[in-house]
């Protein structure tokens, strides 16, 4: 049995052979988006806006002034466009050196390095953090596609595996939210001081994405990141959740609650005295998402109902106070992240913000492109112009205030 993982939320179970294992789905049903006016710095096919438009539109020009062609068959329908995208998609063969990183509440994240980068790349090359879906993780094509196209341009790339994903360890009775950004802020803070020297980005998919944005506001400022990009962002919890029920969708909400129910299963003794307001049985048979989070989620991140949890930990209220340069790729077919829940207004008004949007794309499929329909997503060319436009602008001196940047107090790690 292989896993239809679509990175952020929904995975499926189906009877495949020879396919490699995935980890979350996600699906939901349509969405229209505004179409963007023709202009000579991109094609009208893509919808482009928001407060850095100016500055860094330019260095994408190679991509954007061409047609989005999505790949015949396979993009004529979004649901068909995510499934595909996530079985029959390859897998690049990276061989990667886990880290399993303790942080100051007792909870274990694994960061997945790169095998040999260690020694073959140079202290100050830059980092980036790659932040995968819902019960995605380091296993899955997406982050590894990114990881090859990042190690092509000399960067040091680095997986972060949520509390339980990509079999990551679990060590307290607490997994991980879309409020959560503890667990960020102190593996920041590890890469920033293993490699002083270094600047650090991140890229993030889906729910990944929603927690880098919620980072990135929490921090405003202060950040310590050089830049960002955010990939089919649900941005509104609230819409998502409802789409996510629709039609089609209920089939991936019961499958996802069943591959969140198998990771809980496995630590369910770290569960067994929790008590307070705490439903575990209502988590351990939960047939959809919903259950799930009203049994545990919301609970352990102290919200008193799950409307308020879906809607306080949204992150489009936190686009206002990003501080640092922050490109979103959003498809105006998605599924599961909706057009009509994408912060224009915000985005718009930052001059640190830059939106894309494409025609297709589906759930993190995106089958478009030079490498279409077997290889690398449309997006990774566009994310890494980006990234690499932002890193030729923004190097690291001796004494500045992200060299400094040191581990919170308590942080620990260890190597498997």
């Amino acid at each position: 049995m292989a896993k239809l993982s679509l990175g952020s939320t929904f995975p499926i179970s189906l009877s495949l052979h020879r396919y490699h294992p995935i980890t979350a789905c996600h699906v939901a049903t349509p969405s229209t988006t505004t179409s963007s006016t023709p202009s000579p710095d991109h094609h009208p096919s893509l919808e482009v806006i928001g407060g850095a438009r100016d500055r860094f539109l330019p260095p994408l020009h190679s991509t954007l002034r061409q047609p989005y062609h999505p790949f015949p068959l396979i993009a004529w329908n979004r649901h068909v466009e995510t499934i595909f995208a996530s079985f029959f998609r390859n897998v690049p063969d990276v061989r990667l050196r886990r880290e399993c990183l303790r942080v100051e509440d007792g909870g274990t994240v694994a960061l997945d390095w790169v095998s040999g980068d260690h020694y073959n790349l140079p202290p100050d090359a830059p980092i980036l953090i790659l932040l995968p879906g819902l019960t995605g993780g380091s296993q899955d094509s997406y982050p590894r596609y990114m990881i090859t196209k990042a190690r092509s341009k000399g960067w040091r790339a680095v997986v972060f595996n949520s509390r339980g994903c990509g079999e990551s360890p679990v060590t307290t009775p607490q997994f991980y939210s879309a409020s959560f950004v503890g667990d960020m802020r102190e593996v920041v803070a590890h890469a920033s001081s293993r490699y002083p020297e270094a600047n650090l980005y991140a890229v993030s998919w889906s729910l990944g994405a929603n927690i880098l944005v919620r980072y990135l506001g929490d921090e405003s400022h202060a950040c310590p990141l050089s830049g960002a990009v955010s990939l089919c962002n649900p941005f509104n919890l609230v819409d998502a959740f409802e789409e996510f029920t629709k039609g089609f969708n209920r089939v991936y909400d019961r499958a996802l609650a069943r591959s969140i129910r198998e990771i809980f299963k496995k630590h369910i003794l770290l569960f067994e005295d929790i008590g307070g307001e705490f439903n575990i049985p209502l988590a351990l048979n939960a047939e959809r998402v919903r259950d799930f989070d009203e049994g545990l989620t919301r609970v352990s991140f102290g919200f008193k109902s799950l409307d308020e949890y879906y809607y306080k930990a949204s992150c489009f209220h936190s686009i206002k106070h990003v501080q640092i340069p922050l490109l979103c790729i959003q498809a105006a077919n998605d599924p599961i992240s909706p057009a009509r829940a994408i912060p224009r207004e915000e985005i718009e008004a930052n001059r640190n913000c830059l939106l894309i949007v494409t025609p297709k794309g589906g759930h993190l499929g995106w089958v478009a492109g030079a490498e279409a329909p077997l290889g690398a997503p449309w997006t990774d060319p566009v994310v890494m112009d980006f990234l690499e436009h932002l890193e030729r602008g923004t190097r690291k001196t001796p004494g500045s205030s992200s060299d400094s940047l040191a581990s919170p107090k308590g942080l620990h790690h260890a190597h498997i």
